[in-house]
């Protein structure tokens, strides 16, 4: 695109020295008009810095746009996910790839409003999340300008980056001045951290990266019990107190941190195609899901289980490389609802020194029958000798080989 193609774009805007930059460039390279679009989604940081920054570079108030997005991220978006025990390449818990097609639903709806023409992000040309932001842009508004920074200007190094703030007299925070010792992204969910000290994947992982959780060496020698209940397949309460979606992964994120609880040290494959290293702290979420697995041992039939656990790295990949809008992720999130009708119930956990362990769970819908399984005799109707018919039927392709290889002498 060329300056003058852009009449009005809306950035996704952290306040911090990349998408400062980002803003006062977009002003320059395309002479458009920007809107900044600032998402509170858990990260931990007071927003209003950003709206003060977006001042100071030039944009309108009526052009600054700051929304707190907490309960809906959870609701809408964290739920649905751990709904299908969801986890990329058997450990990642998706934090940084779920946030992102809220984030870009929340761009396309505000470029929709302000009728602006584009919309820009500030993720580089290595990673997953240009993929994930724009792959959201084109299903919401397949119109859309897209302006990803990092894959056209020509700002390739931290020192010119700096120079660049310098010479447009963009305020830069003390610890920017050098190489940051590595990245972090946050949320409600989780914290992720990659980058520089964490690049090589051979290095164990320094103590001051970590933000979300104490060390589970320091923990409390205590076990931490504590309760979660659910309503078909949500989260709703923690020891017996009703909580928002929020409130609640807040609250899971507390113990949590308190029982070092989270934390992940993970060489993953990017969609991109590199593999990276990263490392990651989700403490609420690590609970949540040994909570929703232990709700679903007694509620959920084998063939629903099992299903699920068959679709699951499906419904991981889909996310993780940013088809939330696509229709196989709605056709997949139908039936993963469907299976959470009865996922009603108390589960209780024991927190550890950076273990979860679930200890009890209970339901009105469960599936579990005591009398049944008992190895004392009970008043069920179960005949033992039923299951020589069962293993005699199972058995027939199995004895059909047997002979084929004695008659061959294989």
């Amino acid at each position: 695109m060329l300056k003058g193609d852009v009449k009005k774009v809306v950035l996704a805007y952290s306040g911090g020295l990349d998408t400062s930059i980002i803003l006062k460039w977009l002003q320059q390279t395309y002479g458009c008009e920007v809107v900044t679009f600032t998402a509170d989604l858990g990260q931990g940081e007071e927003l209003e810095p950003a709206r003060k920054k977006a001042i100071l570079l030039g944009i309108k108030p009526e052009n600054i746009f700051i929304e707190d997005l907490r309960e809906e991220f959870v609701r809408d978006y964290v739920f649905p996910m751990f709904r299908a025990n969801t986890v990329y390449e058997g450990q990642y818990l998706l934090g940084t790839s779920i946030a992102r097609p809220l984030i870009a639903k929340k761009q396309i709806e505000i470029a929709e409003k302000v009728g602006a023409d584009a919309v820009a992000h500030g993720a580089t040309g290595k990673g997953n999340d240009q993929v994930r932001f724009e792959l959201g842009y084109y299903a919401l508004k397949p119109d859309v300008k897209v302006i990803a920074p990092w894959r056209e200007w020509d700002l390739t190094s931290r020192t010119r980056l700096i120079e660049f703030a310098e010479k447009h007299q963009i305020p830069i925070a003390k610890d920017k001045r050098g190489d940051a010792p590595f990245s972090v992204d946050a949320n409600l969910l989780h914290a992720s951290s990659e980058g520089k000290v964490l690049e090589d994947p051979s290095v164990d992982v320094p103590d001051y990266v970590y933000s979300r959780t104490d060390d589970p060496q320091q923990a409390p020698d205590t076990p931490t019990v504590i309760t979660v209940d659910f309503e078909q397949g949500d989260a709703t309460a923690v020891n017996g107190k009703k909580l928002s979606p929020a409130s609640l992964l807040t609250e899971l994120n507390r113990l949590g941190k308190l029982n070092g609880i989270g934390r992940l040290d993970l060489v993953e494959n990017r969609f991109v195609g590199m593999k990276s290293r990263g490392m990651y702290e989700t403490p609420g979420g690590t609970i949540l899901l040994a909570a929703h697995r232990g709700i679903e041992q007694i509620t959920l039939d084998r063939g629903q289980a099992h299903l699920k656990d068959e679709l699951m790295p499906k419904y991981a990949e889909l996310i993780y490389n940013g088809f939330w809008f696509a229709p196989e992720r709605e056709m997949l999130q139908a039936a993963i609802d469907k299976s959470q009708t009865y996922v009603t119930g108390r589960v209780m956990l024991k927190l550890y020194k950076g273990s979860v362990a679930v200890i009890g769970r209970e339901s009105a819908y469960s599936l579990y029958d005591q009398e049944l399984v008992t190895f004392e005799e009970g008043a069920v109707a179960y005949d033992h000798r039923d299951a020589a018919g069962f293993i005699k039927l199972n058995a027939l392709r199995l004895r059909t080989l047997g002979q084929r290889k004695k008659k061959l002498k294989l």
